[in-house]
Protein backbone atom coordinates (compact mmCIF):
# COMPACT_ATOMS: atom_id res chain seq x y z
CA UNK A 1 0.00 0.00 0.00
CA UNK A 2 3.14 2.63 1.06
CA UNK A 3 6.47 1.83 -0.11
CA UNK A 4 9.22 4.06 0.42
CA UNK A 5 12.61 3.43 -1.30
CA UNK A 6 16.02 5.81 -1.04
CA UNK A 7 13.76 8.61 0.88
CA UNK A 8 17.06 11.38 1.52
CA UNK A 9 16.15 14.54 3.02
CA UNK A 10 18.85 17.40 3.88
CA UNK A 11 18.83 20.32 5.51
CA UNK A 12 21.54 22.11 4.33
CA UNK A 13 25.34 19.66 4.75
CA UNK A 14 23.50 17.99 7.20
CA UNK A 15 21.64 14.63 6.14
CA UNK A 16 18.84 13.69 8.67
CA UNK A 17 17.20 10.58 6.48
CA UNK A 18 20.12 8.36 4.72
CA UNK A 19 18.14 6.50 2.55
CA UNK A 20 15.01 4.99 4.17
CA UNK A 21 13.40 1.86 2.80
CA UNK A 22 10.20 0.86 3.93
CA UNK A 23 6.83 -1.01 3.24
CA UNK A 24 3.59 -0.73 4.91
CA UNK A 25 0.55 -3.04 4.74
CA UNK A 26 -2.97 -1.64 4.89
CA UNK A 27 -4.51 -1.64 8.04
CA UNK A 28 -1.05 -2.00 9.62
CA UNK A 29 0.15 0.22 12.29
CA UNK A 30 4.00 1.10 12.30
CA UNK A 31 5.40 2.69 14.98
CA UNK A 32 8.49 4.62 14.70
CA UNK A 33 10.81 4.52 17.77
CA UNK A 34 14.42 5.77 18.69
CA UNK A 35 16.33 8.74 20.33
CA UNK A 36 15.39 12.27 19.80
CA UNK A 37 16.58 13.82 16.37
CA UNK A 38 17.08 10.57 14.83
CA UNK A 39 14.77 11.81 11.60
CA UNK A 40 11.19 9.88 12.55
CA UNK A 41 9.22 12.69 12.92
CA UNK A 42 10.97 14.57 9.14
CA UNK A 43 10.15 10.89 7.88
CA UNK A 44 6.52 11.52 8.59
CA UNK A 45 6.69 14.65 7.46
CA UNK A 46 8.56 13.78 4.09
CA UNK A 47 5.20 11.11 3.08
CA UNK A 48 3.32 13.91 2.50
CA UNK A 49 5.44 16.84 1.37
CA UNK A 50 5.89 18.91 4.38
CA UNK A 51 9.38 18.25 4.53
CA UNK A 52 10.80 18.26 0.95
CA UNK A 53 13.15 15.09 0.20
CA UNK A 54 16.32 15.93 -1.53
CA UNK A 55 16.15 11.92 -3.27
CA UNK A 56 13.93 9.06 -3.02
CA UNK A 57 10.17 7.75 -4.02
CA UNK A 58 6.85 7.05 -2.57
CA UNK A 59 4.25 4.95 -3.53
CA UNK A 60 0.77 5.00 -2.13
CA UNK A 61 -1.96 3.19 -3.48
CA UNK A 62 -2.31 4.67 -7.32
CA UNK A 63 0.13 7.60 -6.10
CA UNK A 64 3.88 7.20 -7.17
CA UNK A 65 6.29 10.14 -6.75
CA UNK A 66 9.87 10.70 -7.47
CA UNK A 67 11.18 13.18 -5.20
CA UNK A 68 13.38 14.54 -7.52
CA UNK A 69 10.65 15.00 -9.94
CA UNK A 70 7.48 15.91 -8.04
CA UNK A 71 5.43 18.91 -8.95
CA UNK A 72 2.32 20.08 -7.68
CA UNK A 73 0.06 18.44 -8.84
CA UNK A 74 1.45 15.05 -7.09
CA UNK A 75 2.42 16.56 -4.26
CA UNK A 76 -1.72 17.29 -3.67
CA UNK A 77 -2.64 13.99 -5.07
CA UNK A 78 -0.50 12.32 -2.11
CA UNK A 79 -1.80 14.45 0.56
CA UNK A 80 -5.33 13.84 -0.39
CA UNK A 81 -4.73 10.47 0.56
CA UNK A 82 -3.20 11.31 3.94
CA UNK A 83 -3.76 12.96 6.88
CA UNK A 84 -1.38 14.25 9.89
CA UNK A 85 -1.93 15.02 13.63
CA UNK A 86 0.34 17.05 15.12
CA UNK A 87 2.33 17.41 18.46
CA UNK A 88 0.86 20.75 19.09
CA UNK A 89 -2.92 20.09 17.96
CA UNK A 90 -2.39 22.58 15.14
CA UNK A 91 -6.26 23.92 15.98
CA UNK A 92 -7.38 27.57 14.91
CA UNK A 93 -8.26 29.36 17.64
CA UNK A 94 -10.45 31.77 16.34
CA UNK A 95 -13.10 28.88 15.14
CA UNK A 96 -14.95 26.44 17.18
CA UNK A 97 -14.11 23.11 17.23
CA UNK A 98 -16.58 22.02 14.78
CA UNK A 99 -15.34 24.72 12.69
CA UNK A 100 -11.67 23.09 13.23
CA UNK A 101 -12.76 19.83 12.01
CA UNK A 102 -15.01 21.17 9.06
CA UNK A 103 -12.19 23.90 7.35
CA UNK A 104 -9.83 21.31 5.82
CA UNK A 105 -12.92 19.07 4.24
CA UNK A 106 -14.32 22.15 2.18
CA UNK A 107 -11.15 23.98 1.57
CA UNK A 108 -9.08 20.97 0.17
CA UNK A 109 -12.04 18.07 -0.59
CA UNK A 110 -14.90 20.88 -1.34
CA UNK A 111 -17.67 19.63 0.18
CA UNK A 112 -20.63 21.69 0.71
CA UNK A 113 -21.14 23.19 4.34
CA UNK A 114 -23.78 20.88 4.91
CA UNK A 115 -21.45 17.82 4.32
CA UNK A 116 -18.68 18.75 6.02
CA UNK A 117 -20.82 19.67 9.56
CA UNK A 118 -22.64 16.21 9.21
CA UNK A 119 -19.31 14.12 8.73
CA UNK A 120 -17.54 16.30 11.85
CA UNK A 121 -20.18 15.54 13.89
CA UNK A 122 -19.85 12.03 13.30
CA UNK A 123 -15.74 11.98 14.02
CA UNK A 124 -16.13 13.91 17.10
CA UNK A 125 -18.85 11.84 18.46
CA UNK A 126 -16.46 8.97 17.75
CA UNK A 127 -13.35 10.70 19.72
CA UNK A 128 -16.47 11.73 22.27
CA UNK A 129 -16.30 15.63 21.71
CA UNK A 130 -19.45 15.90 20.18
CA UNK A 131 -21.14 18.14 23.02
CA UNK A 132 -17.63 20.39 22.58
CA UNK A 133 -18.39 21.42 18.83
CA UNK A 134 -19.22 24.64 19.69
CA UNK A 135 -16.23 25.43 21.94
CA UNK A 136 -13.15 27.32 21.12
CA UNK A 137 -9.79 25.65 21.52
CA UNK A 138 -8.84 27.48 24.72
CA UNK A 139 -11.41 26.24 26.40
CA UNK A 140 -10.64 22.54 26.05
CA UNK A 141 -8.04 20.51 27.70
CA UNK A 142 -4.88 19.64 25.88
CA UNK A 143 -6.01 15.85 25.47
CA UNK A 144 -9.71 17.08 24.29
CA UNK A 145 -7.65 19.36 21.94
CA UNK A 146 -5.48 16.60 20.52
CA UNK A 147 -9.03 14.86 20.17
CA UNK A 148 -10.20 17.04 17.82
CA UNK A 149 -6.93 16.95 15.94
CA UNK A 150 -8.10 13.23 15.56
CA UNK A 151 -11.15 13.59 14.50
CA UNK A 152 -10.24 16.29 11.83
CA UNK A 153 -7.74 13.62 10.77
CA UNK A 154 -10.46 11.28 10.38
CA UNK A 155 -13.19 13.56 8.73
CA UNK A 156 -10.76 13.42 5.92
CA UNK A 157 -10.98 9.95 5.11
CA UNK A 158 -7.38 9.04 4.54
CA UNK A 159 -5.39 5.74 3.48
CA UNK A 160 -3.01 7.01 5.95
CA UNK A 161 -2.73 8.86 9.25
CA UNK A 162 0.56 10.38 10.44
CA UNK A 163 0.65 10.30 13.71
CA UNK A 164 3.54 12.43 15.46
CA UNK A 165 4.44 12.31 19.15
CA UNK A 166 0.48 12.66 19.54
CA UNK A 167 1.62 12.40 23.48
CA UNK A 168 4.28 14.23 24.01
CA UNK A 169 3.07 17.53 24.40
CA UNK A 170 0.23 16.73 27.21
CA UNK A 171 0.58 16.64 30.93
CA UNK A 172 0.87 12.95 32.22
CA UNK A 173 -2.84 12.77 33.13
CA UNK A 174 -4.04 12.95 29.87
CA UNK A 175 -2.23 10.73 28.03
CA UNK A 176 -4.32 8.17 28.51
CA UNK A 177 -7.50 9.71 27.00
CA UNK A 178 -5.94 10.52 23.61
CA UNK A 179 -4.15 6.61 23.38
CA UNK A 180 -7.39 5.10 24.03
CA UNK A 181 -8.81 7.30 20.32
CA UNK A 182 -5.64 6.54 18.94
CA UNK A 183 -6.16 2.65 19.59
CA UNK A 184 -9.78 2.62 18.76
CA UNK A 185 -8.33 4.36 15.17
CA UNK A 186 -6.20 1.06 14.71
CA UNK A 187 -8.60 -1.05 15.72
CA UNK A 188 -10.84 0.54 13.22
CA UNK A 189 -8.75 -0.71 10.30
CA UNK A 190 -6.84 2.50 9.68
CA UNK A 191 -3.04 2.33 8.61
CA UNK A 192 -1.16 4.30 10.94
CA UNK A 193 2.37 5.32 10.95
CA UNK A 194 3.32 6.61 14.55
CA UNK A 195 5.85 8.13 16.14
CA UNK A 196 6.43 8.03 19.74
CA UNK A 197 8.37 7.30 23.01
CA UNK A 198 5.42 5.86 24.66
CA UNK A 199 7.08 2.22 24.43
CA UNK A 200 4.41 0.22 26.29
CA UNK A 201 1.72 2.03 23.96
CA UNK A 202 3.75 0.74 20.89
CA UNK A 203 4.14 -2.69 22.09
CA UNK A 204 0.55 -2.98 22.33
CA UNK A 205 -0.54 -1.45 19.78
CA UNK A 206 1.70 -1.86 16.35
CA UNK A 207 1.63 -4.54 13.72
CA UNK A 208 5.83 -3.60 13.14
CA UNK A 209 7.76 -1.68 15.02
CA UNK A 210 11.46 0.36 13.33
CA UNK A 211 13.87 1.46 15.57
CA UNK A 212 15.97 4.37 13.45
CA UNK A 213 19.07 6.02 14.83
CA UNK A 214 21.24 8.35 12.99
CA UNK A 215 19.12 8.68 10.18
CA UNK A 216 18.65 5.12 9.53
CA UNK A 217 16.58 2.07 10.03
CA UNK A 218 18.62 0.05 12.36
CA UNK A 219 15.89 -2.82 12.70
CA UNK A 220 12.44 -3.70 12.11
CA UNK A 221 9.89 -6.49 12.94
CA UNK A 222 7.28 -7.19 15.15
CA UNK A 223 6.69 -5.79 18.84
CA UNK A 224 8.70 -9.03 20.39
CA UNK A 225 11.23 -9.06 18.09
CA UNK A 226 11.75 -5.50 18.90
CA UNK A 227 11.18 -5.75 22.51
CA UNK A 228 11.55 -9.00 23.51
CA UNK A 229 14.32 -10.56 21.12
CA UNK A 230 15.82 -7.59 19.70
CA UNK A 231 19.21 -8.75 17.98
CA UNK A 232 21.13 -5.61 17.30
CA UNK A 233 22.77 -4.11 20.32
CA UNK A 234 21.57 -0.39 19.51
CA UNK A 235 17.96 -1.31 19.84
CA UNK A 236 18.51 -3.28 23.15
CA UNK A 237 20.71 0.06 24.75
CA UNK A 238 18.18 2.37 23.76
CA UNK A 239 15.05 0.00 25.03
CA UNK A 240 17.63 -0.67 28.36
CA UNK A 241 17.90 3.17 28.62
CA UNK A 242 14.53 3.90 28.21
CA UNK A 243 13.17 1.62 30.85
CA UNK A 244 16.08 2.01 33.43
CA UNK A 245 15.00 6.05 32.92
CA UNK A 246 10.72 4.82 33.56
CA UNK A 247 11.45 3.29 36.56
CA UNK A 248 13.60 5.96 38.03
CA UNK A 249 10.62 8.47 37.51
CA UNK A 250 8.33 5.95 39.14
CA UNK A 251 10.67 5.66 42.50
CA UNK A 252 11.10 9.52 42.23
CA UNK A 253 6.85 9.74 42.26
CA UNK A 254 6.09 7.48 44.67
Amino acid sequence: MLTLKNLRVAFGEHEVLKGIDITVQKGEVVTFIGPSGTGKTTLLRSINYLEKPSDGEVKLSDVGINFKSANKKDILKLRRKTAMVFQQFNLFKHKTVIENVMDAQIAIQKKSKKEAYEKSCEELEKVGLLEKKDMYPSRLSGGQQQRVSIARALALEPEVILFDEPTSALDPELVGEVLKVIENVARSGMTILLVTHEMRFAKNISSKVVFMDQGHIVEQGTPEEIFEKSTHIRTRQFLKEYYETEEELAVANV
